[in-house]
């Protein structure tokens, strides 16, 4: 964290939700220089509590929230909301850091990730600076310097991801599906379309015209913005898996100039964000529950050359997609303001 004096008025809007608390639980583990912190939600939530450094702090109704003096503001409560509220507390002067998809595909709103393009953040004519898809960023974490380096055509991606993606319902929806099942009663399906306890579930958010789902083209649109490349072609699958948290992604990539198994694991062991976890042994690769849930880090397995492209490159990817793929990230911007500001 920088070391500067200033002290930041924050205010973190969905702060009751699994993004939200996890926002809150970072800021106070970076030690960020908050002066004031106004913890944001919707009327339904708004009378509660939210913790903050050991103190309880009072859940605000954001819909009479006025947000004057607010220098930064955390939005995680869906698109929506983002849609509603972003453009006003910009108006009032907050650099608004929004984790939904409300503003990611906007020409004039930067989409950052922050080890990959933090120069992005300081164009931001509408004040609003957009956290991309939580499974394109741990691939571009580790993505991002093997394109600087080697420049990548194609990146072939299946993702397997978890259910804490879907919110809290849908956590709630594979514990109650896992234990009905193992006391051998039915089950009905309530968050996701079919049974996700002990099953995989090839469909994540809505499908578009080209059969594709959104999850899917979020990969797409998203990787070309962020490494500001719109050559680099994407092909995605998005599979919802039953792990409360985590995301992991088996990568394909074919590179513009060779990179070898070497030369990769030598780059991305020094490259920000990135743990290489990658011994050709029993449980010599990163998994979301041994190394993901819970921790920041990118982690990167399984790194081999792929023997049907001549520059072909495979990987396996792996982070909690709460911490990096959305609360984590978003903290690093705020900080990235905070520095550019004090």
């Amino acid at each position: 964290m920088n070391q500067n004096t200033r002290r930041f008025n924050v205010a973190v809007v969905g702060a009751t939700g699994a993004v939200g608390e996890t926002m809150l639980n970072i800021l106070a583990e970076r030690d960020f220089p908050i002066g004031t912190l106004h913890a944001l939600a919707s009327e339904r939530s708004a009378g509660g509590t939210v913790e903050y450094k050991g103190e309880k702090i009072a859940v605000q109704d954001l819909a009479t929230f006025d947000p004057k003096g607010v220098d930064i503001a955390l939005f995680s409560a869906g698109g929506s909301v983002s849609k509603e509220y972003a453009p006003k507390f910009a108006a009032a002067g907050a650099v608004v850091i929004d984790n939904s998809s409300a503003f990611r595909y906007d020409d004039d709103v930067p989409l950052v990730v922050s080890e990959v393009n933090p120069e992005a953040l300081k164009d931001r004519p509408r004040g609003i600076v957009a956290n991309p898809n939580c499974s394109t960023m741990q691939m571009l974490v580790a993505l991002g310097p093997i394109h600087r380096q080697y420049g990548i055509e194609r990146i072939n991606v299946a993702t397997y991801q978890s259910v804490s993606g879907g919110g809290r319902s849908a956590l709630e929806e594979l514990g109650k599906q896992t234990g009905q099942l193992l006391n051998f009663q039915e089950i009905d399906p309530q968050r996701f379309p079919v049974q996700i306890a002990f099953n995989l579930i090839p469909h994540i958010d809505d499908f578009q015209d080209n059969g594709f789902t959104k999850e899917e083209m979020k990969l797409v649109w998203e990787t070309q913005k962020i490494l500001g490349d719109a050559s680099i072609k994407v092909n995605p699958t998005a599979v919802r898996v039953p792990v409360f948290y985590g995301h992991s992604e088996a990568v394909a990539i074919e590179t513009r100039e060779k990179i070898t198994v070497e030369a990769a694991r030598e780059l991305l062991s020094r490259s920000p964000g990135v743990e290489v976890v990658d011994e050709r042994k029993a449980g010599g690769y990163p998994t979301p529950v041994t190394h993901a849930s819970g921790n920041d880090a990118v982690y990167v397995g399984r790194i081999r050359e792929d023997f049907s492209h001549p520059r072909g490159l495979n990987l396996w990817i792996v982070s909690d997609n709460i911490r990096k793929g959305a609360a984590l990230n978003a903290v690093q911007l705020a900080e990235l303001v905070a520095a550019e500001q004090g």
